[in-house]
C-alpha cells in the first residue's frame, strides 16, 4: 500500500494546484435575496450550484485553518432552515492565509467546487466548497452557532444506503436520510460545528496528529477498549476521525482505551484519509486507560510454538532493531518458529540492486540474544531484484527464524528466486523438492507481489510443514467512505488468485501425506471472514486458527477506527483436529501511538 505520507504529499500538491487569489473587502452587508448555504448544500451529497458563481452568501465565521495547502475558513448560517438534510455550513477555500476571524459575519462571492480528495479515480465522496472568493466581512465578535450534538442516539446504526444502480452505484444522487443512514448523518452537517463529548479513542493518534474516537461506546467494543470490525455489514457507525486546527504539539498522543473527556468540538470536514472528520478548535482533555502491552505465555517442552510477526519495512539503518527483539523474547516468549515479514534487503530502500538481507537478518537475531533471547537462525530466498513489491528499492521478503536448540530445519537445495517448489512421496511421506522453496514464483498472480516460502521444519521427530506469506495489499480498494456503495475492492482479484496457489499447494501436501502437519501464515492482508480466507481454507486443507478466539478479540491490525485482522495463522486438519492448540494475537503495537509495527505479531502452540 502507498505510504500514507506520500499519499498525503500527493493530495495536498493536488490542492495547492487548485488554489486560487482571494480577497476580502471591508464594505457593507450582503444583499437580501443572498443565496443561503443550506441552498448551496441542498439535499444530495452534490451541490444545485455546483460550478456555478454564488453572490453574497451570509455566515458566521466558525473555523480557520491556516496550514497546509487547504487554507481557508468555515462559514455556518445562523439561520438554518427546516430541513435536516441540509447543511448549514460550508468551507470557503482561500488557498493563502485567510483574513478573517472567529465570529465575523461575512458574505462571501465565489464558485461552488465539489472538490474529490486524492482524485476521482479514490471513489472518494465530494467535498463542497467555495473557491476563488471575494470576502466581505459585514461584522466581527459574533456568537457563533451552537454546535451539533453528534452522539449514540443521533447516529444511526445503518452505514449508507445502497448506491444507485443507474449511477454506477454511487450514493452522490440520492437524496439523504440523515435519520436512518450514518453516513447520510455526517453528509447533513458538512462543513457545519459538532460537537461530541467524553468520546473513546478506538485508533491511537498517529504520526500526523490523528486519532479516532467511537460515539458509540458499546458498539463491537472490545475488553481493551477498541472497536471490532466484524463483517462487511457492520462498520460501526460510531466511529469519527479526530484532527485539530491548533498547534501540533498540543495534540492528545493517545492510545486505544484512553477518553478524550469534555466536548471537542469543531468543523465537520471530509478528506481522503477517512473520511469525516471533526477538525477541532476545540479538543476534549485526555484521560489514559492505562492500557498495557500483552504478553504470550511460554510454550511447554512439548508444543511447538509458531509465530508471525511483520516487523514494517525493516533495515539495517532503523534504530527499532532492540524493540523488536525485546517484543520476540519478552513478549512473544521466544518462539521456537518465527515467520517474518517485510524484512529488506541490506541497504533498504537504497535501489541500487542490492538483494541479500544477511544484515538485516543478522542485526536482528544479534539483538535477540543481546536481549535473552536464543541464538536464532534463520534461512529465506532472496528474491530479483525489484519485483516483489512494497517500499522502492527495499525488496522485502519472508523469512524463518527458529531456534536450533528447540526445532531443526530441513535443508535441501533448489529453491531460489524463480524456481518452483514442489511436493513428492518418500516413504509414504511428503517432502518438498526445496527447502526453502517459493511457491509457483513467476505465476502472474504474484507480480510486484511476495512469493510464498516454504520449508520442512522438525520438532520432537515430526515434520511440519511452514508457509510463510506476505499476500498483495488492500492498495486501490475504495474507502468505506466512498461515493460507491458496496465499495469495490479491486485489491482481492491478485490476492484471491494467490491464495488459490497457496491452497493448491497444500493440497498437493495432504494428497502425499492427508496427516501432514501444515502451517500457512503471515501477513494475509485480509478478514478472517474474506473471500481470500475462505479460498485459504478450501475444502477444508486449511481453517483460520484466530476463530478459535471470541469475535471481540479477533484483531491485530486497527485502521480508521476499526480493529480488523489481517494477520493469520492457518492450519491443516491434523493440527486443528488431532492436536490440543493455542492461539494468542498478542496485542503489542495496533492499539499504540508509539508502535514500532502497525501489526500485531501472533503465535500458535501445538503438540504435533
Amino acid at each position: 500500500m502507498p505510504s500514507k505520507s506520500s499519499a498525503r504529499f500527493a493530495a495536498l500538491t493536488v490542492a495547492a494546484l487548485c488554489s486560487a487569489a482571494s480577497t476580502v473587502v471591508l464594505s457593507s452587508p450582503a444583499h437580501a435575496d443572498a443565496v443561503r448555504v443550506h441552498d448551496i448544500q441542498g439535499t444530495t451529497r452534490t451541490s444545485p450550484y455546483a460550478g456555478l458563481q454564488v453572490t453574497d452568501v451570509p455566515g458566521i465565521v466558525t473555523a480557520v485553518r491556516t496550514y497546509g495547502s487547504s487554507k481557508g475558513f468555515w462559514i455556518q448560517d445562523p439561520n438554518p432552515d427546516a430541513d435536516p438534510a441540509t447543511s448549514e455550513g460550508v468551507f470557503v477555500f482561500t488557498g493563502s492565509a485567510p483574513k478573517v476571524a472567529v465570529g465575523d459575519a461575512v458574505t462571501v462571492t465565489g464558485t461552488v467546487s465539489e472538490y474529490v480528495p486524492g482524485g476521482a479515480s479514490t471513489g472518494n465522496q465530494t467535498l463542497t466548497e467555495i473557491t476563488k472568493p471575494t470576502v466581505t466581512v459585514v461584522s466581527g465578535g459574533n456568537a457563533v452557532p451552537a454546535a451539533t450534538v453528534v452522539g449514540a442516539r443521533s447516529v444511526p446504526d445503518a452505514y449508507t444506503p445502497p448506491g444507485d444502480s443507474a449511477a454506477g452505484g454511487s450514493i452522490n444522487g440520492l437524496a439523504l436520510k440523515p435519520r436512518k443512514y450514518a453516513l447520510d448523518f455526517y453528509e447533513s452537517l458538512e462543513g457545519m460545528t459538532a460537537r461530541v463529548s467524553d468520546t473513546r479513542v478506538v485508533t491511537a493518534t498517529d504520526p500526523y496528529s490523528e486519532l479516532w474516537v467511537t460515539v458509540k461506546p458499546h458498539e463491537h467494543v472490545n475488553r481493551r477498549g477498541g472497536t471490532v470490525y466484524g463483517s462487511y455489514d457492520a462498520q460501526n457507525t460510531g466511529r469519527l476521525q479526530i484532527q485539530s486546527l491548533g498547534a501540533t504539539a498540543d495534540f492528545p498522543v493517545a492510545d486505544v482505551g484512553d477518553t478524550l473527556t469534555g466536548a471537542t468540538s469543531g468543523p465537520l470536514d471530509y478528506n481522503q484519509f477517512g473520511g469525516y472528520t471533526l477538525v477541532a478548535n476545540e479538543i476534549g482533555t485526555l484521560k489514559s486507560a492505562g492500557l498495557k502491552r500483552e504478553t504470550t505465555r511460554k510454550q511447554s517442552r512439548g508444543e511447538l510454538a509458531v509465530a508471525t510477526y511483520n516487523v514494517e519495512n525493516l533495515d539495517p539503518g532503523d534504530a527499532t532493531f532492540e524493540e523488536h527483539a525485546a517484543a520476540i523474547v519478552n513478549n512473544l516468549s521466544s518462539p521456537d518458529i518465527v515467520s517474518l515479514e517485510e524484512i529488506q534487503d541490506d541497504n533498504g530502500a537504497t535501489d541500487d540492486g542490492t538483494v541479500t538481507a544477511d544484515r538485516t537478518v543478522t542485526k536482528l537475531t544479534d539483538a535477540i540474544v543481546a536481549a535473552g533471547g536464543p541464538a536464532y537462525r534463520w534461512r529465506s530466498i532472496d528474491p530479483a531484484n525489484d519485483t516483489d513489491g512494497g517500499e522502492p528499492g527495499g525488496n522485502i521478503r519472508q523469512v524463518f527464524l527458529f531456534n536450533p536448540e528447540r526445532v531443526s530445519f530441513t535443508d535441501r537445495a533448489g529453491g531460489d528466486a524463480t524456481t518452483a517448489v514442489g511436493v513428492t512421496e518418500v516413504r509414504g511421506k511428503a517432502r518438498l523438492t526445496a527447502s526453502p522453496g517459493r511457491i509457483d514464483p513467476t505465476n502472474p498472480a504474484w507480480a510486484s507481489s511476495r512469493k510464498p516460502l516454504a520449508g520442512e521444519f522438525v520438532f520432537r521427530g515430526r515434520t511440519v510443514f511452514v508457509i510463510a506469506n506476505h499476500l498483495n495489499s488492500k492498495g486501490g480498494d475504495q474507502g468505506l467512505t466512498s461515493q460507491y456503495q458496496p465499495v469495490a475492492r479491486s485489491s482481492e482479484t491478485q490476492r484471491h488468485q494467490q491464495a488459490t496457489l497457496v491452497n493448491a499447494f497444500v493440497k498437493d501436501i495432504l494428497d502425499t501425506q492427508k496427516n501432514a502437519d501444515v502451517i500457512a501464515l503471515g501477513d494475509i492482508n485480509d478478514f478472517e471472514f474474506s473471500g481470500t480466507a475462505k479460498i485459504l481454507e478450501g475444502d477444508g486443507e486449511l481453517w483460520s486458527a484466530i476463530k478459535s478466539l471470541p469475535r471481540s478479540e479477533r484483531y491485530t491490525y486497527d485502521y480508521q477506527g476499526n480493529q480488523q485482522v489481517l494477520d493469520q495463522i492457518l492450519v491443516s486438519p491434523s493440527i486443528r483436529r488431532g492436536c490440543h492448540f493455542e492461539y494468542d494475537s498478542v496485542h503489542i503495537n495496533s492499539e499504540f501511538h508509539d508502535q514500532i509495527s502497525d501489526h500485531d505479531p501472533q503465535v500458535l502452540r501445538f503438540e504435533p
